[in-house]
């Protein structure tokens, strides 16, 4: 079974060079990704919400269009390992699931997702063949729509420089930015902004 263009091996050769190893997690995203993509409208553009922070963005930036750094992946951490993608301008889409009533049949993977024993006791090998053998047949997926005004979406706007660090930043959030006004978890003693 495919996941996007890639083989199970090579779909676990990206994760580990992307993500820094071939985690269970990144690669039932993979399914996850496949499973809500082919639930879409042919040609709809989408963008893409993560339940969770944890490897799900990772597989939908692997996979599809939507990254982090284009906006078109948002993250609202509620712990769960579901994500959706939706039409960009309806809000229809599909979210993909974890559907833990589908998992007596792959304990390596119920022992894993349910943290019923901890890393150092899984067998990695036998995990990673019981997610390429259960591949999408452990998901579910519905149908949903999104709130869109509630995604909190909104344009950077106007710039300007800091009084204080000299940094630009959005001026619609005040005379100083967020940085100075104590949002970042520098400590002051060690890094101090200065006005250039």
């Amino acid at each position: 079974m495919h996941i996007g263009k890639y083989s199970f091996e090579d779909f676990c050769e990206a994760v580990q060079r992307f993500h820094g190893s071939p985690a269970p997690g990144v690669l039932i995203g993979g399914y996850m990704v496949e499973l809500a993509r082919h639930s879409l409208p042919e040609g709809v553009l989408f963008e893409a919400l993560c339940e969770t922070r944890v490897c799900l963005p990772d597989a939908v930036q692997l996979l599809t269009p939507c990254t982090y750094g284009n906006g078109r992946v948002r993250v609202i951490h509620v712990g769960r390992f579901a994500l959706t993608l939706y039409d960009k301008t309806t809000g229809e889409g599909a979210r993909a699931f974890v559907d833990a009533g589908k998992l007596s049949a792959w304990p390596q993977i119920r022992a894993w997702f349910m943290m019923e024993k901890p890393k150092s006791e899984q067998d990695g090998k036998q995990l990673l063949a019981e997610i390429c053998d259960a591949g999408r047949s452990i998901l579910g997926v519905v149908p949903v729509m999104i709130e869109l005004d509630r995604l909190g979406l909104k344009k950077i706007g106007p710039v300007m420089r800091c009084q204080v660090c000299g940094e630009t930043y959005p001026a619609s959030d005040g005379e100083v930015c967020g940085g100075c006004i104590g949002k970042l978890p520098y400590v002051k003693e060690v890094w101090a902004g200065t006005v250039g």
